[in-house]
């Protein structure tokens, strides 16, 4: 096939899930030896239309197109017969057997009855030097580093197929260096005319490595771009839905006078990270400070507050707090030095769904407290129905299953069980998302009244206009590093958009 002709062609695909539409009249074309990126914020139906392309879920309406040739595929199997092989960014294959084994798993070739072993490791090492890898490929996968394991992945898929490759996110477990190496192979794949659908989060591999950008939002298509003719501020834009011509500064409604001064901080950052989710960062935050993180998805902006709190253990640099280095390797730690982290992952990480409210409420005090000291049931009520009474929770009374509350109510739940811990220092992650406008009001209102109150906050969400209203300050994050602050006037949507695209 020449190079740049169509290959793998989308037309007005749907895909309805209970209560969403998950994508609506979406195209999407790969052309042969090209590399495609597909974009979109979280939510925005780029993982929906992957798993439409390859058989793991059915379109309920649409039309797909393989070399002008229609296809519906049915499985993930039947798409790799097809010509279409995925690779997900946590590696799917065996780590307990070797090399060749996870190469040739359920496709092995026999001799006289018997597994082959001398054709499968011949053909392995061959496959692989292709792709310029030498190693003993009679090894335990698990021996090797993540690139390779990833290497070897693409090898299987390749193996199985060879028209469409689709990558999702396979560099989120790599260094700068195996990064490189990755982007020489799939390099070396496009121009042999194998059309490479490339999913990242990280803005400076888009513009090393793409031919074309998809852009998705909300399920629907926002528009598809030549990489070299779309701006990176223009990108964010179109990401984040935000006509970047027609911007105008959000009027914002912290005006406390917080000085921005980090000898005044509760807690200091210095030098910290941990190694495959978060580069090294500074960081400082006031008492009644709102410090806002921003950045797109896959930013970091996560994984700055999982390692401040312990759940991902620092493996550089310190912390300080209120000007005494703090150990803190688990969360049990941080709640002693009066951290509380509501994370975003409301459903695993937050609630306990066959608990009550009441239990859910008091999960952090009792944990605080250490299960040696129980809370009695009646002190456990008048606490639940204080909170209740504060927060506005809407609720049949402390002994409903927190299931059956709304996503807001649960969210509430969740920051009841934090305040009440009385923590000096609140961070929020996403507290906002997926409830309705009435409950994202009164949250953001409760978060700017515990500042004023003394509290400090660091305030994470992917809509800009709510961090903008939110934030005395802001930290900048781009492809896990840590690349502003910004202050003052400069906390307005135009001037956030051109510092995450470096402008």
């Amino acid at each position: 096939m020449d190079k740049m002709t169509s290959l793998l062609k989308a037309q007005g695909i749907c895909k309805v899930f209970p209560g969403v539409k998950a994508l609506t009249n979406v195209d999407f074309e790969l052309k042969a030896g090209e590399i495609h990126c597909l974009m979109g914020e979280n939510g925005a139906g780029k993982s929906t239309l992957i798993k439409v392309l390859t058989g793991v879920e059915i379109l309920d309406d649409g039309h797909i197109f393989l070399e002008d040739n229609p296809i519906k595929p049915s499985s993930p199997h039947h798409a790799q017969q097809l010509g279409i092989s995925t690779v997900y960014q946590e590696v799917n294959l065996c780590p307990n057997l070797s090399v060749a084994e996870n190469i040739f798993i359920g496709r092995e070739p026999l001799h006289f009855g018997r597994i082959h072993w001398k054709e499968i490791h011949s053909r392995s090492e061959v496959l692989l030097a292709k792709m310029g890898l030498h190693i003993d490929v009679t090894q335990p996968l698990e021996r090797y580093s993540v690139a390779i394991q990833q290497m070897v992945a693409i090898a299987r898929a390749l193996d199985i197929s060879a028209k469409v490759l689709i990558l999702d996110e396979p560099t989120s477990s790599l260094d700068a260096k195996e990064v490189g190496q990755l982007f020489d192979l799939i390099r070396k794949l496009k121009e042999e005319g194998m059309g490479i659908i490339f999913i990242t989060h990280f803005i400076e591999q888009v513009y090393a490595v793409s031919d074309r950008i998809t852009i998705l939002r909300n399920g629907e298509l926002v528009g598809s771009y030549k990489t070299t003719e779309l701006p990176r501020v223009q990108l964010i834009a179109k990401m984040i839905g935000k006509a970047f011509d027609e911007l105008e500064n959000t009027c914002k409604k912290t005006e406390g006078n917080i000085r921005q001064d980090s000898s005044l901080a509760f807690l200091k950052a210095h030098g910290l990270g941990h190694k495959g989710s978060i580069n090294p960062f500074d960081l400082y935050v006031n008492k009644g400070e709102v410090l806002g993180l921003v950045g797109l998805l896959g930013s970091g902006r996560t994984e700055v507050a999982r390692t401040i709190f312990g759940i991902d253990k620092a493996d550089c640099g310190k912390i300080e707090i209120n000007g005494k280095i703090a150990k803190i390797n688990t969360p049990v730690d941080a709640i002693q030095y009066g951290l509380a982290y509501c994370s975003e992952n409301r459903k695993t990480e937050g609630i306990i769904d066959n608990l009550t409210v009441r239990e859910n409420i008091i999960l952090a005090l009792q944990a605080k407290k250490g299960w040696m000291k129980y809370i009695t049931k009646k002190k456990q009520e008048e606490i639940a129905d204080r909170y209740i009474k504060l927060l506005n929770i809407k609720t049949s009374g402390p002994d409903q299953l927190i299931k059956n509350l709304s996503g807001g109510n649960q969210q509430k739940v969740i920051l009841a069980r934090w305040l009440l811990t009385e923590p000096t220092l609140l961070i929020l992650d996403e507290p906002t998302r997926g409830i309705d406008i009435g409950a994202k009001v009164e949250i953001q209102k409760l978060i700017l009244s515990l500042a004023t109150d003394g509290m400090s906050v660091i305030f994470i969400s992917s809509e800009l206009d709510e961090s903008v209203r939110c934030s005395n300050r802001m930290a900048v994050l781009r492809d896990r590093v840590k690349i502003a602050e910004i202050s003052g006037e400069e906390i307005e949507e135009k001037f956030i958009m051109q510092t995450i695209a470096g402008v």
